[in-house]
């Protein structure tokens, strides 16, 4: 998948991606309809930055949950 490109695709697939990582209980919170292509660098940023990551700490699970939180919209 080439996700170089801004496309609501795409972002579907990283936020879907991203919640699995996280193991999200409250997914309806993280809706792929509710981000918008004009943050796609940031959200880009934030998915290879988790996926990158064998371990997650709560506290940074909470602030990468905050940034996803500050992109929607």
């Amino acid at each position: 998948m080439d996700l170089t490109q801004p496309t609501p695709e795409n972002v579907s697939y990283m936020i879907t991606e991203i919640k699995e990582k996280l193991r999200m209980v409250n997914v309806d919170a993280m809706k792929a309809e509710n981000f918008s292509t004009s943050k796609y660098e940031d959200l880009h940023y934030i998915y290879k930055m988790v996926m990158k990551r064998e371990t997650i700490t709560p506290n940074e699970m909470q602030a990468i949950v905050a940034e996803l939180g500050s992109l929607r919209g």
